[in-house]
């Protein structure tokens, strides 16, 4: 694969990863139990990417975080905000408007 090419992908997943994961916190999730739940779902996200990405969205506000020193070990929990939930179910709206627009635009390419 080229570069170019692989720079392309990189580019056009990193939105959709955003997305991804504001959809898997509408229940408290901890750094790797978000992690299984998207791989189970056949997103792939390095812990590398996964955590600057939570933090920044923490940052914007679109997730809160507790910690839950409950356990031997102390998980810090995700979940989405008020204003996450808004800003979420807003994204996937337009990410169902352009997955239908590019669709249609993609199945007319066969046609060529």
């Amino acid at each position: 694969m080229s570069s170019l090419l692989q720079s392309l992908i990189t580019e056009l997943r990193r939105g959709t990863l955003t997305l991804a994961v504001l959809s898997q916190l509408r229940q408290p999730q901890y750094g790797y139990s978000l992690v299984q739940s998207l791989e189970a779902s056949g997103v792939v996200i390095e812990q590398s990417t996964l955590y600057p990405l939570l933090r920044r969205l923490e940052k914007q506000e679109l997730v809160t975080s507790s910690w839950d020193t409950s356990e031997a070990r102390p998980r810090k929990y995700y979940e989405l905000s008020a204003f996450g939930q808004e800003t979420f179910q807003q994204l996937k709206a337009e990410w169902l408007k352009s997955s239908q627009e590019l669709q249609h635009l993609l199945q007319g390419e066969d046609d060529k």
